[in-house]
């Protein structure tokens, strides 16, 4: 399929083709993770996930497999240096290039901020800020010997707003737009763009806790606009756009799905 033949949302591969690129998505076994990993792999891409829990791991594989997506996957943790850096090793092996990286891995941890441990906010400054650093920079090491690339660090709505019970989670998103900016400055002469993806409320497994409470639902739901929250449908098409390589003025900036939140 070639570039003037788009299918619009949900087609395979549409307007933004990806076939002939890898594409790694960390933390890709489990919500917006993988749903970035079925938006590109539904676009052509081959798809490599780099994630903690091999049982997921494989049962996302299994599942993208199964709509003819080229998808594999390996145990990572972000957070351990010798980790990412196998991760690589084998993803290169396997694929022979990474094209694009969703730095999506995240954690959060609910919890009062005075009665945050030491422990509590070091384990999730590890998974998201050090993760982050350490998957980026092993991608910009390889895009820069190609001389081209994607990299998309998923930040969070948290980043631009206050959120009681977040301040490890929130710390580390906003940091993560820095990182994203600076990455965006620092690689553009090596031909990477860096973009950051910043959802709002969406639907997955770490907020069940929140959308258990039907007051809350209430209150959150009525500040989007389109009155809804995200679903993973929401980010098949945005996850295609931001890897694909034609998108060569755009880069440093950040994109957000939220229905309307953050205008409202």
């Amino acid at each position: 399929m070639t570039a003037d033949q788009p299918r619009g949302r949900n087609g395979s591969p549409g307007t933004y083709d990806l076939t002939g690129t890898t594409v790694v998505v960390t933390g890709g076994n489990t919500g917006i993770g993988a749903a970035l990993a079925r938006g590109v792999g539904r676009a052509g891409a081959a798809v490599a996930i780099w994630a903690r829990n091999d049982d997921r791991n494989q049962a996302t594989v299994a599942a993208l497999r199964a709509e003819g997506i080229e998808a594999w996957s390996v145990v990572c943790d972000v957070a351990v240096e010798p980790d990412v850096e196998q991760a690589m090793a084998a993803t290169l092996q396997r694929f022979g290039r990474v094209d694009s990286l969703f730095a999506n891995a995240g954690i959060a941890a609910a919890t009062p901020y005075v009665e945050t441990t030491l422990a509590d906010w070091q384990r999730v400054m590890q998974t998201n800020l050090d993760g982050s650093f350490l998957t980026t920079r092993a991608a910009a090491r390889h895009m820069i010997d190609r001389g081209s690339g994607s990299i998309v660090v998923v930040s969070s709505m948290v980043s631009r707003y206050g959120a009681a019970r977040q301040a490890a989670y929130a710390v580390t998103k906003s940091g993560l737009v820095g990182l994203g900016r600076t990455l965006a400055v620092e690689l553009a002469r090596h031909g990477i763009r860096v973009n950051i993806l910043v959802p709002g409320w969406t639907i997955t497994a770490m907020n069940e806790f929140l959308r258990a409470d039907p007051k809350f639902m209430k209150a959150a739901t009525a500040r989007i606009p389109v009155r809804r929250w995200a679903t993973d449908e929401d980010y098949l098409d945005i996850a295609p756009f931001l890897a694909h390589s034609g998108l060569t003025y755009h880069t440093g900036n950040e994109v957000v799905v939220d229905g309307g939140y953050s205008v409202f």
